[in-house]
């Protein structure tokens, strides 16, 4: 069952500056179980709207941060014409840099300001908070539950790329064993940036660390599955991970 919604932009004070972002509730003016909703490497925009308002109205106090906002406010980047055949790797080009000022260092900065936020609204519920995020977003979300322990009741990760690299220090598998929150890991059966040994050896991470985990492939579903303004949208797997992430927060501040 869902409820009406309000939606606010609202601006975060960090010690980097302050982070445009959406803020959405249930618009009934109680405290709801809190969620901090990573964006894609796309950032804020209508689509992640839509979606922030979605999950709002089943009964979660949304927060989606502008990650990028040292760069600027959102779209940092302007999104491209998919129909033109360089616009995706063009547009790529053009986030290096911005992608770049946000360390791994910075976005774990980041993460406790915005899960501050979150703690002191009064439209949030006290106690434990969940995360998930998407593409990249993915990642920061796992690293959130790592760094921020029981502060941090369940994550999910969409699409989520470069989870397990071993050559990469901000990959969530180095630091399982930090995480106290239940997991959910959905991968795309199509995806470079998330090959399938690099699941196992998340999966392999996660059960030594012995983390509550749910880890599954979505069959045809390319990287960025849940994003419906880009090529990559399946209205199946849209619909699936919003089960799935509904099932996970329901589960975890409404324990049956």
């Amino acid at each position: 069952m869902t409820s009406p919604v309000a939606f606010n932009a609202v601006e975060i004070s960090l010690p980097d500056g302050t982070a445009d972002a959406y803020f959405a509730h249930p618009g009934d003016n109680a405290a709801h179980p809190g969620l901090l909703f990573y964006p894609d490497a796309l950032g804020l925009r209508p689509t992640l709207r839509e979606m922030v308002e979605t999950i709002a109205a089943h009964g979660f106090a949304v927060l989606a941060p502008n990650f990028f906002y040292r760069s600027g406010r959102a779209p940092v980047v302007p999104l491209p014409d998919f129909s033109e055949p360089d616009a995706m790797g063009d547009f790529f080009t053009d986030l290096a840099p911005v992608r770049e000022a946000l360390t791994p260092d910075k976005a774990m900065q980041d993460a406790h300001g915005y899960l501050a936020w979150l703690s002191a609204n009064e439209l949030v519920a006290p106690g434990a908070l969940a995360t998930t995020g998407y593409c990249m977003g993915g990642r920061l979300a796992l690293r959130t539950a790592a760094t921020f322990g029981d502060q941090i009741a369940a994550a999910a990760s969409f699409h989520g790329g470069f989870l397990a690299a071993d050559d990469r220090p901000d990959s969530p598998h180095h630091t399982a064993a930090d995480i106290t929150a239940e997991l959910f890991v959905a991968h795309a059966d199509h995806d470079g940036s998330m090959p399938p040994e690099d699941i196992t050896r998340l999966e392999q991470a996660l059960d030594k660390a012995g983390v509550r985990y749910t880890s599954v492939v979505y069959p045809d579903a390319p990287h960025g599955f849940t994003m419906r303004d880009t090529p990559a949208y399946r209205p199946e797997a849209y619909q699936r991970h919003l089960d799935d992430l509904l099932t996970l927060l329901h589960r975890s501040f409404r324990p049956e």
